[in-house]
């Protein structure tokens, strides 16, 4: 018998329902072992996620704020679910000592920590599998620093001896037994890290999307499905915005060379998307296909600064790079030609800090020229099958080109795996839809 490790997002353990959805996804699968749960996500559109829940109580002890509502609405809701299930799962009881360690001053982490060890616990109730706590297995440093080794020697040793369990995501501890929480989303990574630790056939990450599509449905009409996708597609994919899966997830079962399948937990039936190694997903015919994904984000500005004999001139785009620094921004890319190099920044970073970043650049460089283009979008065309296909590059220039999109930022990494694109925010959508028409056969 192998072993699968499923993690189950909040929309798969949002109510009594989900859950029962949830535990017959387990049950036909004998090999799924090893189940890790996040905390109850939304149950419609204008409900609440319990980890905001937690953060929003913890805020009201800290502003001394009436906090007793918020925390009553999040156990009433944990309540409901162990009632409905028919399972004693010591709800009650968790959340006396939940209050107690409120009102001593517990941290934000260990409040936040409180929907995924909860929910573990019921789920694991409702199973009839071991509950295993998180804390004390996934471990960091006195300073925050996430232990990885020590975690997969934690981990490993412990799920391997449970037949069948259940870990809550999200979270570990300090030395001092103090908890620490990944970023949000961070249960993806616990998952993976579990797979690592036990050497799992393959990762299962069940969510509320039926694995990973071409193009953003909210842009593109019913968007192709991808069926197989690499390790390194992804992660482009991945930081340009198509975030299904947290980024940080990928590296553990990379690592071990584990394979991930995002699945849907309300269309089980989906086969959804498998993320392998890069000459896995050639043998299983992703090659025929010349572009795997459209991905992009709005809002940057690209700094782009000419000065005449710059490639003679040593340090000149450490320089640049340096005032960055300074001022505390950091670069998305960087492209570049013999007396010209741009900047890309996503606006966030920059808050108020342009004119000064201007001023240093002309000061520092005695560049020719500074110009700004500010309400700039990047759009990144990811395939390893465009490094073989002559073209590409051609035709994507052309369709946006026929759509009306003037470019303004052309860039290719040099994998050659992706190419991207600096358009103006306005036309964001347009060339979006214009470069997935282009590659992706109707029909």
């Amino acid at each position: 018998m192998g072993i699968k490790v499923a993690k189950f997002g909040g929309t798969s353990v949002a109510d009594a329902n989900q859950i029962r959805k949830t535990g017959e996804i387990i049950r036909s699968d004998g090999d799924r072992r090893i189940v890790i749960v996040s905390a109850p996500g939304k149950r419609f559109d204008a409900d609440n996620k319990i980890t905001d829940l937690l953060y929003l109580l913890k805020t009201h002890m800290e502003q001394n704020a009436p906090y007793e509502q918020v925390l009553q609405i999040i156990r009433d809701r944990f309540l409901e679910t162990e009632r409905e299930l028919g399972v004693r799962a010591g709800v009650a009881e968790e959340f006396r000592v939940i209050e107690a360690r409120l009102v001593e001053g517990a941290s934000a982490d260990y409040i936040a920590s409180r929907g995924e060890y909860i929910s573990a616990k019921i789920v694991a109730a409702y199973l009839g599998f071991d509950f295993v706590d998180a804390a004390g297995l996934v471990r960091f440093g006195a300073k925050g620093k996430f232990l990885r080794e020590e975690t997969k020697e934690a981990l490993g040793a412990t799920l391997s001896a449970c037949e069948r369990a259940v870990l809550p995501g999200f979270y570990g501890t300090r030395p001092d037994g103090e908890i620490k929480t990944f970023s949000r989303g961070g249960s993806d990574i616990t998952g993976a890290l579990a797979a690592g630790a036990v050497g799992a056939d393959v990762y299962e990450n069940w969510t509320d999307v039926s694995g990973f599509l071409m193009a953003d449905p909210r842009i593109v009409a019913n968007p192709k499905a991808i069926d197989v996708i690499s390790y390194k597609e992804l992660r482009e994919l991945s930081y340009m915005g198509a975030s299904v899966l947290h980024e940080n997830a990928i590296y553990p079962v990379r690592l071990a060379g584990i394979p991930i399948n995002i699945r849907n937990t309300n269309r089980p039936e989906d086969k959804g998307t498998m993320i392998v190694a890069d000459d896995i997903a050639e043998e299983q015919g992703r090659g025929q296909r010349i572009i795997t994904g459209i991905a992009g984000n709005r809002d940057f500005t690209v700094i782009a600064i000419y000065k005449n004999m710059m490639s003679a001139e040593v340090g000149f785009i450490r320089r640049v790079l340096g005032i960055l620094e300074d001022y505390d921004v950091s670069v998305e890319h960087i492209p570049s030609g013999v007396d010209t190099v741009s900047v890309v920044i996503a606006d966030r970073y920059l808050n108020g800090k342009l004119d000064d970043i201007i001023d240093d650049i002309e000061r520092k460089t005695q560049a020719d020229s500074v110009e700004v283009f500010e309400n700039m979008s990047l759009i990144a065309t990811v395939g390893s099958g465009m490094m073989s296909r002559k073209g590409v590059a051609a035709s994507l220039f052309a369709a946006l080109a026929d759509a009306g999109v003037n470019i303004r930022m052309i860039d290719q990494g040099s994998s050659e795996m992706n190419i991207i694109v600096g358009v103006e925010n306005e036309d964001f959508e347009t060339a979006i839809k214009a470069i997935y028409n282009v590659f992706v056969p109707t029909g």
